[in-house]
Parts: C-alpha cells; sequence; structure tokens
C-alpha cells in the first residue's frame, strides 16, 4: 500500500507536521519534488536545481529575496486581507468625477466578473476560439456609436483620462503634423484627472497645452484640437455645437469626454458637432474599486478608423460563408508598425468592457434610459431644495452633479456634518463643493445627504414632490435620436434568457478552463481563486479613487506593501503602481529616464536603441515618448549583436537616452553578455529600460537590478497571476533604482508637492487599477520567497521538458550556451511550406481541432511558434500538447507524402466546427473522425469552435464593426 506522501505526489515533505494543509504552492506548480525532478531527468539533469543551474548564467544569479514574508495558506491569507480590507471605510459616495457607486447585477457578477471562463481567457488573436468575448465586445462598440452617435467605436482603452490622451493624438497625427498647429485647447471644466493625463501625455510630444473657459472668447490660431467635457465637472450639460462649428471651421478637431448613461437623454456629441468621444463606461456596473480596472471608450467618425487607437472587433465571414468575428484593421497592431503604430496600447480592459456590454444588454435601452432619468430627477429634486434653502446652485441643464456655493465657514461646516454622517463630499473650492448621484442612491440617502446641508426632506415628501416634477432636461438638448435598436439589447431582460446568453458566449470561447494557452511572452498561468476573491469585497470595489486617505488605510497599506516586495523582486529601489497597462509601463518608464537625463542638463539625449526582436509596444511606447527609435540586430542565436550595439551606441553617445531590451531575450534565452550590453550604454551616457514580459524566468533567480538595468515594468497580469480577461485588465508597474525614484509618475496638480520631479500622470486615478491589486499580493504572500523561486524554476523546468519532447520532431530555433532555453522556445515550421505547402497558421488553426489555443504564431520569427508552458501546468497537459504537435507532424508527413493534397487536408481546413462534420456531405480525403477526433481526449471532452477559418482580408475590405447582420453590406471591389 503507498505512503501517504507516494500517494499525493503533490505534497510536500519540507513542512511542520501541524501545519495546515492549505499550502498554496503545491496546488500553484504543475510539479513538485520528486515530479519536478523526474521532468529534470527526462531534459538530462539530475534535478531541478542542476537544471537551472545550467540555464541561467552563475553570473548573475542572487542568492534570495530577503524581504519578502513567509508564505501563509489560502484560509490565512484571507483572513490576513480580510483585516486589511477592514481598514478601509466604506462612505456613501457623491464625489463623482468619472467615478460613481453602481449596482452590478448579481447574474454579470457570477456569471462574468468571477467566471474563470471569462477572466481567463486571452487576447483574441485566434478568432475562431474567440468569438463569445468578441461578440461581447461587439455589444460594447455598438452601444458606444448608438450612444455617441459616431460611426466607429473601439473596443475599449483603459480610462478616461488615457483616452483623452489617445484622442489628442489622434488629432494630432491628422492636424498637427506639419508643424504649424501644435496646440490643444483644453476646457477648465474637465475633469482634472483628464487634465493631467493630457498633459503629461502632451509635453514629451512638443504639443502646448492651454485651459481654457470656453463661456469665454478663444482663439484657434495654431491649435489642432479641443477638448471639452459634457456633461462637464460642474454637473452642466452645455450645448457645445458653436464651438465644434467654429473648430470645424478652422480644421480643428473637437474631442468630447462624455457619460454614456447621460447620453440616454441628451443629444449624442454627433449631433452637437464632435469629432471624437471618449469616457469612462465605469457606472455601467463596474465597481470603483479605488480607481479600476474601467473601460475606457473611444469613438469617432469614419474617415479616422485607420487612426483609431487600440483595437477594433469587426464583422466577417468564415470558410462556410457563416458570420464571424475578428480583430480588424490588424495593420494598426504594434509589432507590425511599430514606432509608427497608432498607439502603444496593448492590454485594453476586454473584461470590463464586456461587463458594460452585458449591463446594457441585460437593462435594454428602455431600462438604460429609466436609471438615468431616475438619477437627473433625484438630482432636479436636490437642486431645488437646496435653491429654496437659499444656496446658490449654478443655473444650467444637469444629469446627476449639483455644485453649491457658499462661504468659507458654511462650506466647512457642510463638510464636517458630511463626515459625521459618513458621507463623501468633492470640494471644488474654499467656497463650493459638489456631490454626484448615481443608481444606487435612495431616496433615503438623498435625505440624509440634504441633512447635511441643513434641508429637512424627508423621504415621503421627495416622493411626493417626485410624482409632481417635469423632466429637467431643456428642450435643445432632449434626445430624440433611438439607440440599441438591435435586437441583442432587446432581448435578454429576464436573469433566465440573460443567464443563458452569457453562457452561450462563453462556450464559444476556449480559456484555461479547458486547457493550457501556451502563449510565449503571455505567461498564461493559474489566476487561483483564493487570489480572485477579494476584489468583490465592498472595503475594495466600493471605494472612490479620491476618497480621503483616512478611508483608504486598507488599500495604501496593501500598496505600499506591494511596492516593497515588488521592489525586492526586481532589485530596485522603488516602485509605483499606477501604470495600468504594460504599454503604460514601457512608457513611464522612458519618461522616468527622459526625466532624468532633462535634470542633469542633458536636453539633447533624444535616442533609443531597441533590438530588432523586441515587443512592438517597445518602439511604440519610445515615439510617444518623444525619442527616436534606432535598430539594433541580432545575431544568428537570436541574441543582441553585441558589436554592433556598442556601435551604436557610441554613434549616438552624445544623444543617447535609453536602451530597451527583454531578459531573457525575446527569442527565450538567457544571453551571458547581458552585464557587458548595460555597461556599454552606460557608458555612453544613456540607461537601460528592461521590459519585464519575461519576469516569470527571473524571480527568485536574478533580477532586472543584478544584471544592471535602471529600470523595468512588470506585467503584474502575466507574471504576477492578475488574469487577462480576454484582453485586459492589466497593470504595468515600473520599478527603478535610487536615482530614477524621484521621477516616478503622479498627480503633480492635485498633489502639489513642493519640488515634484515626477513625471506627471500616467492614468487617471493615483493607483491605477487598485482593485485588483490584491491578486498579486495574494500571490505573494501565499508563495513567499521560496514558492516565487520554485515558480521560475518551474517555468524554466517545463519549457525545457516540452522542448527536449518536441526536438526530434521539430527544430528549436534557439538555444542558450547551455543548449537549453528559458522558460520558453521558438519551434519552426518554415520548411513545411515547400514540402507540403503548410503554413504555420495551418497548425495554429490545426491545434484547436486537438482542444488548444495556439502558442504566439510568427513572432518573434516568422513561420514559427513560441511555446510558454509556465510553471502552472502539470506533466499531463505538457504531455497532451506535445503529443497534440507530434499528431499534427504526422498530418503533415501525409501532405508531404501526397495522401492527402496540399489544398485539401486537416491542416488547411481547420478548424472543424460541428456543423461541418455532421454536414450530409463530405467530400474530404480524410474522415469525420480524424477532423473532429484526432486525439482520444477529444471523446472525453471536445471543445468545438464555433466558426469555420476566418476571413480576414473580407472583414476589411467590408469593415463593420457593430451589431449589423452580415447580408446588410455588399462587398466592394
Amino acid at each position: 500500500m503507498p505512503t501517504s506522501t507516494e500517494a499525493n505526489p503533490q505534497k510536500t515533505t519540507n513542512i511542520s507536521p501541524l501545519a495546515k494543509l492549505d499550502q498554496f504552492a503545491p496546488r500553484h506548480l504543475g510539479a513538485v519534488g520528486e515530479q519536478a525532478d523526474e521532468l529534470a531527468q527526462t531534459v538530462g539533469f539530475d534535478s531541478v536545481d542542476e537544471l537551472v543551474d545550467q540555464a541561467v548564467p552563475a553570473s548573475i544569479r542572487i542568492d534570495s529575496l530577503d524581504q519578502l514574508p513567509a508564505p501563509i495558506g489560502e484560509h490565512d491569507m484571507l483572513a490576513e486581507l480580510k483585516g486589511i480590507a477592514g481598514q478601509n471605510k466604506v462612505n456613501k459616495s457623491y464625489i463623482g468625477l468619472g467615478y460613481f457607486p453602481t449596482i452590478t447585477p448579481p447574474v454579470i457578477q457570477r456569471n462574468i466578473l468571477e467566471n474563470p471562463g471569462w477572466y481567463t481567457q486571452y487576447t483574441p488573436y485566434q478568432a475562431e476560439i474567440s468569438q463569445g468575448r468578441m461578440e461581447g465586445l461587439l455589444n460594447f462598440q455598438t452601444m458606444v456609436s448608438d450612444l455617441t452617435g459616431l460611426e466607429i467605436s473601439n473596443a475599449s482603452l483603459l480610462d478616461e483620462g488615457t483616452a483623452a490622451a489617445e484622442a489628442m493624438g489622434l488629432a494630432f497625427s491628422q492636424v498637427g503634423r506639419s508643424g504649424k498647429k501644435q496646440k490643444i485647447l483644453i476646457s477648465k471644466d474637465c475633469y482634472p484627472q483628464t487634465i493631467e493625463v493630457t498633459i503629461a501625455r502632451a509635453e514629451p510630444l512638443g504639443i502646448d497645452t492651454e485651459i481654457v473657459d470656453f463661456s469665454q472668447p478663444f482663439d484657434l490660431e495654431g491649435v489642432f484640437a479641443v477638448l471639452l467635457q459634457y456633461p462637464d465637472a460642474n454637473g452642466l450639460a452645455k450645448d457645445f455645437s458653436a464651438i465644434s462649428e467654429q473648430a470645424k471651421s478652422k480644421k480643428v478637431i473637437t474631442i468630447v469626454a462624455t457619460d454614456l448613461l447621460a447620453l440616454t437623454l441628451f443629444k449624442s456629441p454627433a449631433e452637437l458637432g464632435a469629432d471624437v468621444a471618449i469616457g469612462s463606461a465605469q457606472r455601467l456596473g463596474v465597481p470603483m474599486g479605488f480607481g479600476g480596472p474601467h473601460a475606457a471608450f473611444f469613438a469617432t467618425r469614419d474617415a479616422y478608423k485607420r487612426k483609431i487607437p487600440g483595437r477594433l472587433i469587426g464583422v466577417s465571414k468564415d470558410r462556410s460563408g457563416n458570420p464571424a468575428l475578428r480583430l480588424a484593421l490588424q495593420t494598426r497592431e504594434q509589432h507590425i508598425r511599430r514606432d509608427k503604430a497608432t498607439s502603444n496600447i496593448c492590454t485594453a480592459q476586454a473584461l470590463l468592457a464586456n461587463i458594460a456590454a452585458a449591463y446594457a444588454v441585460y437593462h435594454g435601452p428602455q431600462g438604460l434610459r429609466d436609471i438615468a432619468a431616475r438619477i437627473q430627477l433625484l438630482t432636479k429634486l436636490s437642486a431645488n431644495a437646496l435653491t429654496n434653502a437659499g444656496y446658490q446652485i449654478q443655473a444650467g441643464t444637469r444629469f446627476d452633479t449639483v455644485t453649491v456655493e457658499s462661504d468659507a465657514a458654511k462650506i466647512s461646516e457642510i463638510q464636517a456634518s458630511a463626515e459625521n454622517a459618513g458621507i463623501n463630499l468633492r470640494k471644488i473650492s474654499e467656497t463650493s463643493l459638489g456631490f454626484s448621484l448615481d443608481e444606487t442612491t435612495s431616496p433615503e440617502e438623498l435625505s440624509a445627504l440634504l441633512a447635511v446641508f441643513g434641508v429637512v426632506l424627508p423621504p415621503a415628501e421627495l416622493e411626493s414632490q417626485a410624482t409632481q416634477a417635469n423632466s429637467p432636461t431643456e428642450q435643445e438638448l432632449v434626445r430624440v435620436s433611438d439607440f440599441l435598436t438591435h435586437e441583442v439589447f432587446n432581448s435578454y431582460h429576464t436573469e433566465t434568457e440573460m443567464l443563458r446568453y452569457l453562457k452561450r458566449l462563453e462556450n464559444r470561447d476556449l480559456s484555461l478552463t479547458t486547457s493550457m494557452i501556451p502563449l510565449g511572452s503571455c505567461t498564461m498561468k493559474l489566476n487561483a481563486a483564493a487570489e480572485m476573491l477579494p476584489i468583490t469585497w465592498p472595503e475594495f470595489s466600493n471605494i472612490h479613487p479620491f476618497a480621503p486617505k483616512s478611508q483608504a488605510v486598507g488599500y495604501l497599506q496593501l500598496i505600499e506593501q506591494l511596492e516593497n516586495w515588488l521592489s525586492e523582486i526586481t532589485g530596485f529601489h522603488s516602485t509605483s503602481l499606477q501604470p495600468n497597462a504594460g504599454s503604460q509601463g514601457e512608457y513611464a518608464g522612458l519618461l522616468a529616464i527622459r526625466a532624468y537625463h532633462l535634470s542633469r542638463g542633458d536636453t539633447d539625449r533624444n535616442v533609443c536603441l531597441i533590438p530588432i526582436s523586441a515587443h512592438g509596444t517597445n518602439p511604440a511606447s519610445a515615439a510617444m515618448a518623444g525619442l527616436k527609435v534606432v535598430t539594433v540586430a541580432c545575431d544568428e542565436q537570436g541574441n543582441i549583436d553585441v558589436e554592433n550595439l556598442k556601435a551604436k551606441a557610441e554613434q549616438h553617445a552624445e544623444k543617447l537616452s535609453a536602451l530597451m531590451i527583454t531578459y531573457p531575450s525575446t527569442h527565450g534565452v538567457f544571453e551571458s553578455s547581458i552585464r557587458e550590453i548595460c555597461q556599454i550604454i552606460h557608458d555612453n551616457g544613456g540607461q537601460v529600460y528592461m521590459d519585464g514580459a519575461n519576469m516569470n524566468a527571473q524571480c527568485g533567480l536574478t533580477s532586472p537590478g543584478e544584471i544592471g538595468a535602471d529600470v523595468c515594468h512588470l506585467n503584474l497580469h502575466k507574471t504576477f497571476c492578475i488574469p487577462h480577461g480576454g484582453g485586459g485588465p492589466g497593470i504595468g508597474p515600473i520599478c527603478v533604482a535610487e536615482h530614477l525614484a524621484p521621477f516616478l509618475p503622479g498627480h503633480k496638480l492635485s498633489d502639489s508637492i513642493q519640488g515634484d520631479q515626477r513625471i506627471g500622470a500616467i492614468s487617471a486615478a493615483p493607483y491605477g487599477s487598485a482593485s485588483i491589486l490584491p491578486i498579486s499580493w495574494a500571490y505573494i504572500r501565499m508563495m513567499g520567497a521560496d514558492g516565487i523561486t520554485d515558480a521560475t524554476k518551474i517555468a524554466i523546468l517545463n519549457a525545457n521538458y516540452m522542448a527536449k519532447r518536441l526536438e526530434k520532431d521539430f527544430k528549436i530555433v534557439y538555444r542558450g550556451e547551455s543548449g537549453l532555453v528559458a522558460h520558453e522556445f521558438i519551434i519552426d515550421f518554415r520548411d513545411w511550406k515547400e514540402q507540403a505547402g503548410v503554413e504555420v497558421e495551418d497548425v495554429a488553426k490545426r491545434l484547436m481541432d486537438y482542444g488548444f489555443h495556439a502558442p504566439t504564431m510568427s513572432w518573434p520569427v516568422p513561420g514559427t511558434m513560441m511555446i510558454e508552458p509556465t510553471e502552472s501546468e502539470s506533466k499531463a497537459e505538457l504531455d497532451r500538447l506535445c503529443d497534440a504537435l507530434i499528431a499534427i507532424k504526422s498530418e503533415m508527413l501525409q501532405i508531404a507524402s501526397g495522401e492527402w493534397p496540399q489544398d485539401d487536408n486537416p491542416l488547411k481546413h481547420a478548424p472543424h466546427t460541428s456543423q461541418s462534420v455532421t454536414a450530409s456531405e463530405w467530400s474530404h480525403p480524410y474522415s469525420r473522425e480524424q477532423a473532429a477526433f484526432p486525439a482520444s481526449w477529444t471523446r472525453e471532452y471536445k471543445y468545438w469552435p464555433p466558426v469555420s477559418r476566418v476571413d480576414n482580408v473580407y472583414g476589411d475590405r467590408n469593415l463593420v464593426c457593430s451589431c449589423l447582420p452580415l447580408d446588410s453590406y455588399s462587398e466592394e471591389d
């Protein structure tokens, strides 16, 4: 009879016999102990440690992560985190400014936000197995286009502030590049955080910004864009059509930040002349979460569709002629356009956009209009009551916000009364404050709110007044145009129907609930349930980002701890959690380097060296930071060509700003020359930025600080377990050496720190997407130093185990000096095009029939696949993917031998849908069984791709980015 350890090979033996048995590391890691050593022995080493010692150069190894706390189990972690969360004070928030309490319908919370079938999906680059979440995103785009009145909307951006900055970038590329127009006018009534982010983004591009009172005459000479808010920060909805007409006459682009819920009542921005509309969809069912993550939106006119930042979901058709969705206009992607990309946006907010879209689907147009009308009615009742009580209320049309003016003493009295009542108001000045109402506001809460102003208005009286009130919307701003007329917004208003609709969408996607997602450079590891649970706790989800710090003590403690832990892991002095995507982290890191050079009087350092193999966001981020990109060559092994780097660094020594490098390399190799590379840059006056995409192979073994870098960004949505969410959320904090610490990002205008050298606001909220920080905090807290180090070791082990298993059947393109790879590796399919007419895309689509998401395809090397198994996958799952690839090779051999024609075989027709294999006719030379059930496990559980091969060219030639039937447009010549 086996011992307990033999029966449970996952059990660790180096713990106290009295320790609780819910240790996390053995649950996170796919292999531990003897099982891990067995994998190492397959590769040719006696143990995991021996393999790792060979793979990672000894010259860059670190001893340990001394400053991390000892690990604790899931139960104790949740109890500790609950204590931290309990220090937050959940006041009733009326602060507004784009962040509102909202009701997340439970059917959406349970079936999307808390559902790994939604939050573990990858970005929809493989369209055929991403149809569900792309339908949700198409709903989002349709909702935004309908409500803004503009022809085309993207599938979300990071937040309202960055969306405004992206709109400025679009306008500048259209109008300002000539050099004659270098200024943007920003309304003083925009949200202050939007103003901050826009100013910070403008400065490195040489764009002038001017804050303007648009109620007064303004000058458009040298101006390429104006940025307005509708309704504005003071709550007033103003007809801006005269401004937009004046702008149009001067070929100036009008950008309008707006509120989707308000647009159910007010005329659309397009009707008033806007060229671009941006904003946040947060109040459509997404919790405030101390600032994020929230889906921003971006809509514009059709003329600008090829300049719109971020991702677009487009309608196309599959091989059978059925409607199918895909990412449209892929030439906008960074890996193709690099420093000429429309933006550096990589991670968007797909999960949150899907929540907002589901909210609109669930409520429908009338439901949204009713919610908005109720909010506006409550606002009118409160404004009337305050006016009757003698307060000064600015006249005008309002939606949800009231601004109150009084003498300073009275304002202070009101604030103190509100604080005592557990109410947060927004202080505007010493003599004015404001409050914003929302769908959660009850008559009882409004009565309590008015009471802090000394106004007695019982709920019963409010009810009485409400029945007598007229619509407060002025006639000239009343919306009369229809919106959300598509069937999807008018069909699922009961929970039963909504539940089934969401489940249908979920089933049309492949996520980590089905199989591993082995994407090189993307680290699709376990997102543990224990890590995910806290994000919907009210103490985390219901805090406003601009609440007093005394009400966010728990959040600030968690943030400080996480910053310290990340600094320890990266070997750096300081960390900022503000960047809310990896792309934003890249940008922030480069701005910190730029600010450092400027502080030393080095005003001409504007050259950024970037290896040819770098991530596409690297050159795009450098361009956004106002840097000139100079490409560095790689050698035949995929490593940076050190001699070429040295020559370029010396050539540009007087202007060298930075080198951007990924480590291990983009090709999945630990380059032994990394210290020399960093030294070359320093010797020539530059700084070293390390892209943290491959940090999964460093944690606990080496660090960016150890190898000689000056700054790195981290993808918390990769290495530190925040889920990918189908293309977002993400967090991209930057960690910096001590000399760069003064230049970390921050809200400079609002904080007013003396001697402030910070680079300004990178995201709208002070701490970015704070509500998902507990996920990474929980991961580090449960893993501890040893667990995190073991995770890195197992990631390297798993990659080398798979490479060993596959090397007899496929060429491994790059290896390190030891003959090993890092945490990912590249297999080559380039020869198969000549042998069998098979492209790497055919292999990717055929893997869907085996139940797998394809590895990263044709990047960084065309015609190859880059595989990253992560540390979370078991040997059984690694073997299953290896078996699938080997089986596909046997199919390719059958094509090469002539047994199957090159144009009629399982790979060319993959993926196979249930409709295709059950059709009455089957004319292919391979069997239906071979098509649909190519491996034994597909008989136990079969994931059916919902569409066959998607026609990408057709989709771009007939661009449709909203919910329209496929036959509603015709193919262009």
